[in-house]
C-alpha cells in the first residue's frame, strides 16, 4: 500500500497559524514533518496526476461522476447564496445550504428558460447545477471552492460574454428572490438560493489516464475523473472509511475536515480536525507502514485559495527507510508554514 492523504485547510492561514499551535501536540504529524522529505508542488498536481492540465472541465466531470453522460461542452451554474457584510458582499459556504432535490427541481424550472438560448440546464445532485451548451461561451470564471468566504467581484463572470451571462443572473436573482422556495426556507430560518455562479467550463477530456489505483472521496468532480479512466472500466472512486484501513495499490484518500475550519480561521475547530486526523489516520498508518503493510505514507496539505491568492501546496513523505531515521527530530506544528 502506498497512501497518500490530501488535506485542503492542513497548512494553516498566517492570521492563525501561531495561535493555533503552540501547545498542540500531535506526535506522529511531528514525526512525519521532522523524519521525512518535504516537496513543494504546483496547485496542478491533481490533475497531472491524471494526466490532465488545469482547469479541470468540472462540469462535464460531474455528470459523469453522478453516472451519467456528457457529449459536447458544459458548465457549471451552482445555487449559491450571496451575504451581506460590512465588509462587502461575500458568498456563504454552499455546503450550509442542504439544499432538497425538490427545492432544486423548481427553482431549476424557473431559471432555465433564462438560460434556454446558451443551453438546456440540469442537476447532477440538488447543489450541483450543469449548463449543456449548444454554442460556444468565452467566460473568465474562477471555481466555486476559491470564492467561498470572499468578496464577490461584481466583474464576474467575464470575458468576452461575462456582460450578457451577468445581465442573466441578474434577472435569475430577482426570479428566485420571489420564489415560494426561498419563501418557505427565510421562514425557516434557512438560507436562501439568491444566485448562481458559474464555473468549469469544457469538454470531457479524450484520455484520462491515472497514477493511483482506488480513491477515497465525496467530490463529485474527482468521482467524475475516476470514471473517466480509459484502463479496466473506470477507477474505483469510494466512501472515505471513518479510520484508516489497509488496502493495495496506491491509494488517494481525501480528508476534508479541515477545510472549513481553515476557510473560516476557526482556530478550535482545525485543532480538534487535526486530532482526529492524529488519531483515526497517521497513527494507525504509521503503524502499519512500521510493519512494512503500508509502503510508503503521503500527506499532501495545501492552503485555502481565494480568487486574489494562489494555493500552497506542500508533500510530506515517509518510507519505512526513514522511519527509522532516529537522528532527525520530530518537527513543531510550526512548520505547516
Amino acid at each position: 500500500m502506498h497512501l497518500t492523504l490530501l488535506v485542503p485547510g492542513l497548512l494553516l492561514p498566517d492570521e492563525i497559524r501561531t495561535d493555533t499551535v503552540f501547545d498542540l501536540t500531535a506526535p506522529r504529524l511531528s514525526l512525519l514533518l521532522g523524519r521525512g522529505q518535504r516537496r513543494e508542488l504546483t496547485p496542478d498536481w491533481l490533475p497531472g496526476a491524471f494526466g490532465l492540465s488545469p482547469p479541470l472541465p468540472a462540469a462535464a466531470l460531474r455528470k459523469v461522476g453522478a453516472g451519467g453522460t456528457a457529449p459536447g461542452s458544459w458548465i457549471c451554474l451552482d445555487p449559491v447564496h450571496l451575504q451581506v457584510a460590512r465588509e462587502g458582499i461575500s458568498l456563504a459556504d454552499p455546503a450550509q445550504l442542504k439544499l432538497t432535490a425538490a427545492e432544486a427541481a423548481a427553482l431549476i424550472e424557473v431559471v432555465a428558460p433564462l438560460f434556454a438560448d446558451w443551453g438546456t440546464l440540469s442537476a447532477s445532485s440538488p447543489s450541483c447545477w450543469e449548463l449543456q451548451l449548444n454554442k460556444p461561451v468565452d467566460l473568465t470564471t474562477h471555481p466555486l471552492s476559491d470564492a467561498i468566504g470572499q468578496n464577490v467581484d461584481p466583474g464576474l463572470p467575464g470575458g468576452p460574454d461575462g456582460r450578457a451571462w451577468r445581465r442573466l443572473i441578474a434577472e435569475a436573482q430577482t426570479l428566485m428572490h420571489a420564489h415560494p422556495v426561498n419563501r418557505s426556507r427565510d421562514g425557516l430560518g434557512q438560507p436562501t438560493i439568491n444566485s448562481l455562479w458559474a464555473w468549469g467550463l469544457g469538454s470531457l477530456p479524450d484520455a484520462v489516464q491515472a497514477y493511483f489505483n482506488v480513491t477515497w472521496s465525496d467530490d463529485p468532480v474527482l468521482a467524475g475523473l475516476c470514471a473517466a479512466v480509459q484502463t479496466g472500466g473506470g477507477l474505483p472512486c469510494l466512501k472515505p472509511p471513518e479510520r484508516f484501513q489497509p488496502a493495495s495499490g496506491r491509494v488517494l484518500a481525501v480528508m476534508t475536515c479541515m477545510e472549513h475550519p481553515a476557510r473560516t480561521f476557526d482556530a478550535l475547530a482545525w485543532r480538534e480536525a487535526l486530532l482526529a486526523l492524529e488519531r483515526d489516520w497517521l497513527a494507525p498508518a504509521l503503524a502499519s507502514l512500521k510493519k512494512r503493510e503500508c509502503r510508503e505514507l503521503r500527506v499532501i496539505g495545501t492552503s485555502i485559495a481565494g480568487i486574489a491568492g494562489p494555493q500552497r501546496t506542500t508533500a510530506f513523505s515517509l518510507t519505512w527507510n526513514e522511519l527509522w531515521r532516529i537522528w532527525r527530530r520530530p518537527r513543531p506544528l510550526t512548520a505547516l508554514t
